[in-house]
């Protein structure tokens, strides 16, 4: 199934809703607000507005209205914090829609639109016809349709809240005036590097799908794999998240790593790309090298360029992998690698991160007769 997408027996995949953006007046609320002063919300909408939340679909505002007058009418109502990057004024809806895709940096297809009047739908089914466009009667329906029923995770369901706190953050490096390194010191950032869960596993596979800018190979790992994997002691199964003072940021990267004597082979290091401004697959290479040198192996990495990953490429190169041979590589290689290159280093000690304090499983000591890592460390 493609990224990002829901299927239906008996159907087409469909892409899905990644934020719905909603009208007001005789849409989310009853009534005009202009006209009718005290608009009601019914129970029935506000069940639609949590629900989508705790699936993780963001939510927003396109409406013709005054501003203050109808963000003041959401908080009385109580549901103002569930709209990110509201758009309350008298512009083109169509102009308001494309702004709240760019501010979140979804893809038009991503986007639906729901609106009482059919002219506000036309112009933006008009300029945008990318947009799903949705009437004001169709409200109740959404939670039931596929493309609003994406597969639910435990980051998706805090998924507005580490929006809101990004933005949040994207407001403080504006006004910082210091050089990039330094703005990251005062996130207070704190990276941590753990075994997956099974309840992790949803999250893992969503991160294999749709990561690909940085994502080493592109390969998918299924949940039976993954489970497979799980409870094989030749193999780790990686989760990094990482949070700041601002919030957390969730479950941004996993490591596919696979244990032999003499080399460690990291079958996949995939993160999101929401982090790489804060340089986290540069730390988590960096451990890596450090946790192999401490244990005496090498470490190897696949690899395979795709159109989009030329930044992961980037980031190995940096941390010192090289393509040349090395004997070590004859317990890594099977018979069958479908275009994956195989990445290589002789590891040394490295320093503990500057920016960011990072907590993570000492893969160098191991529990006698598992092969597994019996201690945590903290770095930074």
């Amino acid at each position: 199934m493609a990224a990002g997408s829901a299927e239906v027996a008996g159907t087409t995949p469909v892409t899905t809703v990644k934020c719905l953006v909603w009208d007001l007046d005789n849409t989310l609320w009853q009534g005009t607000l202009l006209e009718d002063g005290e608009v009601v919300l019914s129970d029935e909408i506000r069940r639609v507005i949590t629900t989508l939340d705790e699936r993780g679909i963001l939510q927003a505002v396109a409406s013709r209205n005054d501003h203050d007058h109808a963000w003041e009418r959401l908080e009385q109502l109580g549901v103002a914090e569930y709209f990110v990057h509201p758009q309350i004024g008298w512009g083109a809806k169509s102009h308001s829609v494309r702004a709240i895709s760019e501010q979140l940096k979804f893809a038009l297809t991503t986007i639906a639109f729901i609106d009482d009047q059919p002219a506000e739908r036309a112009e933006v089914g008009h300029h945008l016809p990318e947009v799903r466009c949705y009437r004001a009667e169709e409200a109740l329906e959404l939670t039931g349709r596929p493309e609003f029923s994406p597969v639910v995770t435990a980051d998706s369901r805090r998924r507005r809240e580490m929006y809101q706190a990004g933005f949040r953050r994207e407001a403080a490096r504006e006004d910082f005036a210091g050089a990039d390194e330094e703005f990251l010191r005062t996130l207070e950032l704190v990276m941590t590097i753990r075994r997956a869960a099974d309840e992790d596993l949803a999250r893992v596979e969503e991160l294999t799908l749709r990561t690909s800018q940085m994502n080493a190979t592109g390969v998918h790992y299924g949940d039976a794999e993954l489970r497979a994997l799980l409870t094989d002691p030749g193999h780790e199964v990686l989760v990094v998240s990482l949070r700041d003072r601002f919030g957390e940021h969730g479950a941004v990267g996993i490591l596919l790593l696979e244990r032999f004597p003499e080399v460690w082979h990291l079958k996949l290091l995939a993160t999101s790309c929401r982090v790489v401004s804060f340089g986290a697959g540069a730390v988590i290479l960096r451990w890596l090298t450090d946790r192999a040198a401490a244990a005496g192996v090498h470490l190897a990495a696949d690899f395979r360029r795709t159109e989009r990953n030329r930044m992961m490429e980037v980031a190995y190169r940096f941390a010192g992998f090289t393509g040349d041979a090395c004997p070590c590589a004859v317990a890594v290689t099977g018979p069958d690698r479908d275009g994956i290159e195989l990445l290589h280093i002789e590891p040394v000690r490295q320093q503990p991160p500057t920016t960011m304090r990072l907590d993570a499983p000492d893969l160098a000591v191991h529990r006698p007769g598992t092969g597994l890592a019996a201690a945590e460390v903290s770095h930074g």
